[in-house]
């Protein structure tokens, strides 16, 4: 059964100019070491810094924990490119669902948890 759905689109310029302008500092008060070195894998990691700030937005919506903080939620890949979240917190019976999409200017994520 279906028990919270969240969607969060970002700006990827607005992204970039935050990671430009504050370097290490903003990156890791927002996402986590494994989501900082799948980033920068890419030639240009601002879609994919962005595609994991949108995810865990859309976790947290979906969810409805407001006691959840940036760092308790980390969004990676399986090896077949599928993103996965993994939450610090146990929550028994529940799955997250997420899917991440970027643009050139926009990355999008949709989070559905059920039971």
């Amino acid at each position: 059964m279906i028990i919270g759905t969240g969607i969060d689109i970002v700006e990827i310029p607005r992204i970039r100019t935050a990671a430009q302008t504050w370097g290490d500092r903003f990156l890791t008060r927002i996402l986590n070491p494994e989501e900082i070195a799948y980033a920068k894998t890419h030639v240009i990691p601002y879609p994919h810094y962005a595609g994991r700030f949108a995810a865990k937005e859309a976790v947290y919506k979906a969810l409805g924990d407001k006691t959840l903080s940036w760092k308790d939620i980390t969004i990676i890949n399986t090896p077949e490119g599928k993103p996965v979240c993994h939450i610090k917190r146990p929550l028994p019976g529940k799955m997250i669902h997420l899917s991440i999409s970027h643009s050139k200017f926009y990355a999008i994520a949709s989070a559905i948890v059920e039971t």
